[in-house]
């Protein structure tokens, strides 16, 4: 894996990528990593943050008041049906969005000076090209059915909707030959296992 976060790093500590497709269960899995101890951080989280907060008024100027609640809260379902069905639309808002979350992620990591391991769990982690500042990549794979309805559920969409999503993210062989290590999430438990494992070899 190629290493760039010289500028993230002190001595001795890994930072490791997090990522899988939309609805793969990664999220389950970093809060697992969390209760272990290790410094977590959720980019996807971060930037939605970011989104209600530093960076209103810039989505504002470029998408418009539109796209937020009348309480001032971001209406995500409605900029995600817009950004996910226009490449145009979906580049300008990664251009706001993921350097102030790379920005946020080194504050991050200097408020965790101490720790060996930092995991930085992101949806587009290969796509916005954050794993290059990666030790190491773990991806988490679960049948798309399975994914597909997840996020149907969770976040009240149609199947429509979450195949547009999915059409935005890399194929899934692209992904798993390019990581370090492949998390198969059919069952929690047995990914909790596998994950053991992993931070196991990591931690040695």
């Amino acid at each position: 894996m190629d290493s760039q976060n010289s500028e993230l790093s002190f001595t001795g500590m890994k930072i490791i990528g997090l990522t899988g497709g939309i609805g793969s269960g990664k999220s389950t899995l970093l809060k697992w990593f969390s209760d272990q101890g290790i410094p977590c951080y959720d980019a996807d989280a971060s930037g939605r943050k970011l989104m209600n907060g530093p960076l209103k008024n810039q989505l504002i100027e470029k998408f418009g008041k539109a796209y937020y609640h009348p309480d001032g809260t971001l209406n995500r379902k409605k900029l995600g049906k817009l950004v996910f069905n226009d490449e145009s639309a979906l580049r300008e808002l990664n251009a706001i969005v993921h350097p102030a979350v790379a920005n946020d992620f080194k504050k991050f990591v200097n408020d965790h000076p101490k720790a060996d391991l930092i995991i930085k769990e992101a949806a587009i982690l290969y796509e916005s090209g954050a794993a290059k500042g990666c030790d190491a990549v773990i991806y988490v794979s679960s049948p798309e059915a399975v994914r597909i309805q997840r996020v149907m559920t969770r976040d009240n969409v149609d199947k429509a909707s979450v195949i547009a999503r999915m059409k935005q993210q890399w194929p899934e062989a692209k992904k798993r030959e390019l990581a370090d290590y492949v998390i198969e999430n059919g069952y929690i438990e047995d990914a909790y296992r596998q994950a053991a494992q992993i931070l196991a070899e990591l931690s040695s």
